[in-house]
């Protein structure tokens, strides 16, 4: 039994004649659904070539399936989640089985409950698992119809839905036109284009339907000129009389067909009655199935209830459980056909027949339709109703509403523009979001100081998230100083985006005295509380104006306060980034790491999966230090599956860099790096990521014993003392410039780390001073100097560097000829670098070792038996403990997708337990570097 939510498709059906190869996708898209596959799939062909009917046909022969329907309707394309919500209605029941984070997003969003406005991809992943679930008690069939007509906030979500759909017994089938413009939502989905129909199919038809004879020279030309469209050649047929079929009279020039069929709807609709023509207007504009709304203002306008008879007549509209038209495109032509007067009148009787309390939207929409000219009570009642659409998460509803809003305001009109403007750039519109700042800007010059702030600061951030970072940090700071006295926490708030903009930005040598010079001097910052944010800023702003020994204290206790508050995270700005950049600049190995974990879960818990995706990056850097290569691969797999699945641009191998390094994949990483470096440039965004870049290959350069090259890449970063970006290079390039020969350029790198390590006062800093020390000491210094690195490096998490003070302490005892300490020094090095998977470094180690005489085996290569990437992400998981659903809620599928792959995984790796699957897991973990890079 199919539970069908009618959808406006017609009733008087076109017969299904021939579509062999279409009818061959569907059944075998059916048989795949009850063997437990998925599938998502989108008809796409122009209006009336018979999608609908293919779609019908489906729910029809599919007995075995559980069929669910939903449609896009053009009334309600702007009422968020109108159609994801008509598709889960027969499972909302069951919404108390999913997961806390996504049961909260979906009652938010659908009104069942107050609460924050949810991550809409958090929407999308509710919907999967809420889909899941009803397919696991029976195979699910999902059909949606008129997909251009879709909510934004419903298209969205079944995009993602489609896209992660596994091993899950769900088919989703949706129909959508050709002619869409700007990006396609449904990209990668399987596409079955559906086009007109043979000639010998076409003729079938059109014999099928004419009672009379039918000449075959009119025939042929109805069928060419119709383009085998089924639609227009029954509505062709129609338009003609019996003596234009059988051939004697001359055919109407030109047939209604294509595009003209809405002209010729629109020409049958003009000979009805006029109460008749008032209620399809009406049945045009009002939401589909809302009987009660349709007939209430049906009696405002004084419309009878007969005025339907002369419509249903006529084959325009049918009559069964709800009144409704017969094809959507007649549905089009009523409403565009019908005079504006009139459409206002209908508009108002809606508005007037609406629940207030109920649909406030609607009722807002509606009034907002029949209002001419400017009205501040309609546009406030758009601004509460779009207040409400906020709170659900509705950022494409909210921004229609505000922008009608603004459109209808006398006074309020530049706030508006600007917060809808707000709504594009969380919907990811770049394009108007500009535009409606644009709009604004006439109104902000003289009006509102916080106002204007927020423009400028709406701006700047739109700059950032598309990674145009030209002249942002100037725009911002010009935006704080504006609201410092009016609105300090709006100002601190810009701040910290321009802090992150400081330090990911161009490098610009005047950027961080402009930046200090800003926060220090801002009221809103002396004012504040001693929150994680305003340490940051504190700390930061003393980093740049170059008061070194102020700032250290200050970041020490921004970090520590990160677990505590939240505020980085509610302003918007990547708290993990902000963390990873002070714990740079301090050596705070455990901080650092502490603060990506917390915002990692507190990021997870409320689904805010773009800062997830950047925390993932910041934490996979203190996974590879802590040798742990494998769980930083698994982060930048994560992080690069988010950008795929929330549509962000796909970093690539760009952010693999660091990893690349250290695994010895030569010439990946330089190619990473060189796209990283020249991309930033072309972005005029070469500050901090440009050094890190350079870092990366740094250490590259050093593992394979290049040590000019390596001084060239280092020193970039050095002269340009960057917050965040010099701490990790000081020590690398006094290495590299004691092996080059470099003594000068030793000697000034020594010096600033001298200067800074004892003011961090870590284990990591003091580790790293004593080995640059030892590396530049004399023989009755040196030895104790590299001891006392040993000692300091052994109590952090930074266990790269340990083994590389191990592999330099065992080179500097076998040129002094002490060939037993060497070897044990060169034996410890080798396995942490061959455990870590640092491919070059091992390797150079293993030569060092040949050196005193000791043959250290090459280890052998393991693989993972071939497992997919998807595979080898959830058997990790699995590996350290996370249950189905956890992994499911983790990777974005659903729980039968993880069991599906965990049988595959299983069956490769020849395991039957989780216990076995942890112990192949942690063998393997070593070679995956190697692997990656082959």
């Amino acid at each position: 039994m199919a539970e069908h939510i009618p959808a406006g498709a017609p009733s008087r059906r076109v017969p299904l004649t021939g579509r062999h190869e279409e009818l061959r996708v569907l059944t075998d898209l059916s048989a795949g659904v009850r063997d437990g596959r998925s599938t998502a799939l989108v008809l796409v062909g122009e209006t009336g070539i018979g999608k609908t009917r293919l779609l019908d046909h489906l729910a029809e022969m599919e007995t075995g399936l559980r069929v669910v329907r939903a449609a896009g309707v053009e009334s309600e394309a702007r009422l968020g989640f109108a159609a994801l919500h008509g598709l889960l209605r027969p499972f909302l029941d069951e919404l108390g089985t999913l997961p806390a984070p996504q049961r909260e997003a979906l009652a938010s969003t659908f009104g069942m409950r107050a609460g924050p406005p949810a991550d809409r991809h958090l929407v999308g992943m509710a919907a999967l698992t809420l889909l899941s679930g009803a397919a696991s008690s029976r195979p699910l069939l999902c059909l949606v119809d008129d997909a251009h007509w879709l909510d934004r906030e419903s298209r969205d979500a079944l995009a993602f839905v489609g896209r992660r759909l596994g091993a899950d017994a769900i088919g989703l089938v949706l129909a959508d036109r050709d002619d869409q413009p700007g990006p396609w939502a449904f990209e990668g989905f399987t596409v079955l284009p559906v086009g007109g129909l043979s000639d010998a199919d076409a003729h079938e038809l059109l014999g099928r339907n004419v009672a009379g004879r039918l000449d075959p020279g009119v025939a042929a030309r109805i069928v060419a000129d119709t383009g085998g469209n089924p639609l227009a050649l029954i509505e062709s047929a129609d338009a003609l009389s019996p003596a234009h079929l059988a051939g004697t009279a001359p055919l109407l020039e030109p047939l209604p067909v294509g595009t003209s069929l809405e002209h010729y709807f629109g020409r049958v609709i003009q000979g009805l009655p006029d109460d008749t023509r008032t209620f399809l207007v009406l049945l045009s504009t009002a939401p589909p199935q809302d009987t009660v709304l349709l007939w209430r203002a049906a009696g405002d306008l004084g419309v009878p209830a007969d005025a339907t008879d002369a419509a249903i007549s006529a084959g325009v509209i049918t009559r069964g459980r709800h009144v409704e038209f017969r094809h959507p495109l007649i549905r089009s032509a009523v409403y565009r056909g019908a005079g504006a007067a009139e459409r206002r009148r209908v508009h108002a009787a809606l508005a007037a027949a609406s629940d207030p309390v109920r649909s406030p939207k609607l009722r807002a929409w509606h009034r907002a339709e029949a209002t001419i000219g400017l009205d501040d009570e309609v546009a406030g009642e758009l601004d509460a109703a779009s207040e409400l659409a906020r709170v659900r998460g509705g950022y494409a509803e909210r921004a229609a509403l505000l922008a009608k809003a603004a459109q209808l305001s006398v006074t309020g009109r530049a706030l508006r523009l600007v917060e809808a403007a707000r709504a594009h750039l969380l919907l990811g519109d770049s394009a108007t979001t500009q535009a409606l700042l644009e709009q604004a800007e006439p109104f902000l010059a003289a009006g509102d100081p916080v106002l204007r702030a927020r423009a400028l600061h709406t701006g700047a951030t739109t700059d950032i998230y598309f990674e145009r970072m030209t002249g942002v940090l100037v725009r911002l700071l010009a935006a704080a100083e504006i609201v410092a006295d009016a609105d300090p926490a709006l100002a601190r708030s810009i701040l910290m985006e321009a802090l992150l903009a400081a330090l990911c930005g161009e490098h610009d040598p005047v950027a961080p005295k402009r930046f200090s010079a800003a926060v220090l001097s801002s009221p809103a910052v002396r004012s504040a509380e001693s929150t994680s944010a305003d340490l940051l800023l504190r700390g930061f702003a003393l980093r740049m104006d170059g008061d070194y020994p102020q700032a250290v204290p200050v970041l020490r206790e921004a970090l520590a306060a990160t677990g505590r508050s939240r505020d980085v995270i509610e302003q918007g700005v990547r708290p993990a980034t902000l963390a990873f950049y002070a714990a740079e600049e301090i050596w705070d190995d455990v901080g650092g790491h502490e603060a990506a974990l917390l915002a990692e879960a507190h990021e997870r818990r409320i689904g805010a999966w773009g800062a997830l995706r950047f925390t993932l990056v910041a934490r996979s850097s203190w996974e590879l230090r802590a040798g742990r290569f494998a769980a930083a691969t698994a982060c930048l797999d994560e992080a690069e599956n988010l950008a795929a699945v929330i549509g962000q641009r796909s970093p690539g191998s760009a952010y693999r860099v660091e990893l690349m390094a250290w695994s010895g994949q030569e010439a990946q990483a330089r190619a990473a790096a060189d796209e990283l470096v020249r991309d930033l440039v072309t972005r005029h965004a070469h500050g901090g990521l440009g050094d890190w870049a350079r870092h990366c290959l740094t250490v590259l350069e050093i593992s394979l014993g290049r040590y000019a090259e390596a001084v060239a890449c280092a020193r970039v970063a050095f002269d340009n003392d960057n917050a965040g970006a010099v701490p990790r290079v000081l020590p690398d390039l006094v290495e590299a410039a004691v092996r080059s020969g470099d003594h000068r350029t030793a000697k000034d790198a020594l010096r600033r780390l001298e200067e800074r390590a004892p003011l961090a006062g870590t284990p990591w800093a003091l580790g790293l001073l004593a080995r640059s020390r030892a590396l530049m000491a004399d023989d009755d210094h040196a030895e104790a100097f590299f001891a006392e690195s040993v000692l300091l490096l052994g109590r952090t998490r930074v266990r790269t560097e340990l083994a590389r003070t191990h592999l330099l302490r065992g080179e500097w005892l076998r040129r002094r000829r002490r060939r037993a300490d060497a070897r044990a020094e060169l034996r410890t090095a080798y396995e942490m670098f061959v455990e870590m998977g640092a491919a070059v470094f091992a390797e150079r180690a293993r030569v060092e070792l040949l050196a005193t005489g000791e043959h250290a085996r090459k280890r052998a290569e393991q693989t993972e038996h071939d497992l997919t990437p998807q595979e080898r992400r959830i058997a990790r998981l699995a590996a350290e403990g996370a249950t189905n659903a956890e992994i499911a809620t983790r990777l974005f599928i659903t729980q039968s997708t993880v069991e599906y792959h965990l049988n595959k995984v299983f069956r490769k790796l020849d395991v039957t337990s989780r216990r076995q699957l942890r112990s192949v897991m942690s063998e393997t973990a070593v070679a995956e570097p190697h692997a990656r890079g082959r």
